[in-house]
């Protein structure tokens, strides 16, 4: 067990100045209040929080945070309470000590929801002090030292939320020992019987391998020692969890992971690295695609090194790290390792700047009130391996794996995102669900007539895309139930010979909905529109019951479509009526090969549309005005099909796109060519089409040539905004 005295000789030996007092001070409190009481291990609960302080003295923090850790629990389980924290150390160990309480005193409806409110908590306190963060993963170490003291069931739980969520914290504070013991305890009871082969088939071919290492360290340090180059040069073993990851991803057993141990360089000067990564390539032959230069381009955890694995002496590939001293200290104590350059209470700013992440997830947990969103937030943001892309001014920006050019855009801007149209990675066109890849530089295109999807939801990853898409489909939607709801109330008030306008002058439709719960006139209108209330309820309140008496002459539409006995489009079927006058919608302008809609029009018979044609949404007329149609082409007819092609300003280039065109037998019956100051250029063609095939064969041949950044077919809402 550690004592006190060991926690203060450690604090002395790295930081001289500091004032124990206040730790021996926390010492005798917390003996105080925790006297009596014992962990299930049958131990003095106060070996608690001694550890605790004693694995932060590890991370050589600072005094302050020493002491709170021999605090940390005080207030949760014992009868102290804040006032004497607050007396005895001050404001400071008091917000500390709140920060890492847990919250076991409040009723949750699920285990879910109370880890959602704890993840909460936990980032509220980090977004002022990281050092709530670092305490209380020390808390969680030494619980994770002892835990064969409880029941299995508390095991795989704690074990697991370890797993998912203690483990990646400390990933993502670069905290490496920590993160890997942490795995590997957690491991140890979610996985027994892998953990146990582990362990004793790597006991087993400890020695091979030590041998295989120790011959490998005495070559690297004769051949460096050649070039001058001054080297600590060490072995290290895998962890078990970083060994099993590789077993599952590889799909193999233990015995054919082969680099199980490797070695690490340390270095004076980032010019010593790359200049010893020389060296080993010309003494072994490296294995293609197993390079990683995080010196250039660092993790967002501040981590630091040159990867890559080389052919060993023996023909077993052996894992070479090389790093500075300076990044072996980061890489080992990640965030805990500039601690000591705080100075009242502030980082310093370039560590300040690498966890921006920190207040983006503060935002989040602001906006997101359901504990589940925000548990799956926070894994999709926190709990992955990410990728870095460039941006064309040469910025680096870290996403999760399988994120897409939508993410990228969202991340520069929300009205970027909003205004995608599409994406050049590096020079060269791809479609929105691309999965960026390290490395890759990313130009996204964009378009004011252009607007997010309910898709990309489907395809988007990170947390900012997702809320905005969200929140902008969540705003598209009201205003379409608006209009809705405007149409059904005044279609029900006209039968009984009332207007909007008078109901709404009146005061009488606001005094309807303040009775229905409603601060506005609007949000009733809108939850006509939603369907929550009907129009009939709201007639109820504005007449008496013996005015409303239910009509039941037909609909409209259907004397509309008796009435209608002119010849149908030849190419058009309608399900279940015969001889009806149809006609496409010059808003989309369907070509056979598109999926169809009918809609039911006041006098003009049925109009075709594209399917997803935004005047045939059924949010503004409900769906009893729209009906099935199908293609019935008997001959190649003549279509007008308008596109959109988008490019650079240059000579000549309307000639390759017009004779682009023609090679597919389609004539151009107009074209509108628009340029702007920046040298780009819109280009609308009318063309005469035969089906939807010949049209893609067009697009894909004029998307071949040069200059020519974004080809598409044109649709209503486009065409409505640039009339405007």
């Amino acid at each position: 067990m550690i004592r006190i005295s060991d926690i203060t000789d450690r604090v002395q030996s790295y930081n001289p100045s500091s004032d124990i007092d206040i730790i021996n001070r926390a010492y005798v409190f917390s003996a105080k209040v925790h006297k009596g009481q014992v962990r299930l291990s049958g131990e003095p609960y106060l070996n608690h929080p001694l550890e605790v302080s004693g694995i932060l003295t590890e991370f050589k923090l600072d005094e302050v945070t020493v002491a709170v850790g021999l605090l940390h629990d005080t207030i949760e389980d014992t009868l102290a309470t804040e006032e004497e924290i607050r007396d005895l150390f001050g404001e400071e160990v008091l917000f500390l000590v709140n920060g890492v309480t847990k919250i076991s005193r409040i009723s949750f409806s699920s285990h879910e929801e109370k880890q959602a409110e704890n993840f909460r908590k936990m980032i509220l306190a980090m977004a002022k002090d990281i050092r709530v963060i670092l305490i209380k993963l020390g808390d969680r170490l030494h619980n994770m030292r002892t835990l064969k003291h409880l029941p299995k069931e508390k095991q795989i739980r704690i074990a697991q939320e370890t797993m998912d969520i203690y483990a990646p914290f400390a990933n993502r504070l670069g905290i490496a020992r920590m993160k890997s013991e942490l795995e590997d305890l957690a491991l140890q009871y979610l996985e027994p019987e892998i953990y146990n082969e582990l362990s004793q088939k790597i006991s087993h071919r400890a020695k091979q391998h030590q041998k295989i290492i120790d011959e490998a360290i005495q070559t690297i340090q004769t051949k460096l020692k050649e070039y001058n180059i001054e080297t600590v040069v060490k072995g290290r073993t895998k962890h078990f969890c970083s060994i099993y990851q590789k077993m599952k991803r590889k799909g193999v057993p233990p015995d054919q992971i082969f680099d199980i141990m490797g070695v690490r360089i340390i270095t004076n000067n980032i010019r010593d690295c790359y200049a010893a990564l020389g060296v080993m390539h010309s003494i072994w032959t490296p294995l293609p695609g197993e390079f990683d230069d995080y010196i250039a381009m660092p993790k967002p955890n501040m981590y630091q090194s040159l990867h890559t694995v080389v052919m060993g002496q023996v023909g077993h590939p052996l894992e070479i790290q090389i790093r500075t001293h300076e990044m072996h200290h980061t890489a080992e104590e990640g965030i805990a390792a500039h601690w000591r350059y705080k100075e009242k209470d502030k980082f310093d700013k370039k560590y300040d700047e690498r966890f921006i992440w920190l207040r983006q997830l503060m935002e989040w947990q602001q906006n997101l009130k359901d504990p589940k969103e925000f548990l799956e937030m926070m894994k999709v943001d926190l709990f992955h391996d990410e990728v870095y892309v460039f941006t064309p001014k040469g910025t680096v920006k870290g996403f999760p794996q399988n994120a897409t050019p939508i993410d990228f855009a969202y991340a520069i801007h929300s009205e970027i995102g909003h205004h995608c149209l599409g994406a050049k990675v590096n020079g060269r066109m791809v479609p929105l669900n691309y999965k960026l890849i390290t490395s890759d530089i990313v130009e996204i295109i964009t378009s004011t007539n252009h607007h997010p999807s309910r898709d990309w939801l489907k395809i988007v990853k990170t947390t900012k895309a997702i809320q905005r898409i969200k929140h902008w489909l969540k705003t598209e939607e009201k205003e379409h139930s608006k209009a809705l709801g405007n149409e059904i109330l005044k279609k029900e008030l006209t039968k009984y010979g009332l207007t909007h306008s008078k109901t709404s002058k009146s005061g009488e439709l606001l005094k309807v909905a303040k009775r229905f719960g409603f601060v506005e006139e609007e949000e009733l209108i809108i939850d006509i529109g939603y369907g929550k209330i009907t129009a009939k309820h709201v007639l109820g309140e504005l007449l008496p019951q013996e005015k409303l008496q239910p009509r039941s002459e037909p609909s409209k539409l259907k004397k509309a479509l008796n009435k209608l006995t002119r010849p149908k489009d030849q190419s058009i079927k309608i399900k279940g009526m015969n001889d009806v006058m149809a006609h496409f919608g010059k808003c989309c302008n369907p070509i056979p090969g598109d999926k169809i809609v009918g809609f039911i029009t006041r006098g003009r018979g049925v109009s075709v549309h594209r399917n997803n044609c935004p005047n045939v949404n059924p949010l503004l007329y409900g769906t009893e005005r729209l009906i099935e149609v199908t293609w019935d082409v008997k001959k190649n007819m003549p279509y007008h099909v308008e596109i959109d092609v988008l490019c650079i300003d240059k000579a000549g280039l309307l000639a390759k796109i017009t004779a682009a065109i023609s090679q597919g037998r389609v004539n151009i019956i107009h074209a509108d060519i628009k340029t702007t100051q920046d040298m780009q250029a819109t280009c609308r063609f009318c063309l005469e089409i035969t089906n939807l095939k010949q049209l893609q064969k067009v697009i894909a041949s004029i998307k071949t040539i040069n200059d020519v950044t974004v080809v598409y077919r044109t649709s209503a809402l486009a065409k409505n905004k640039i009339a405007k």
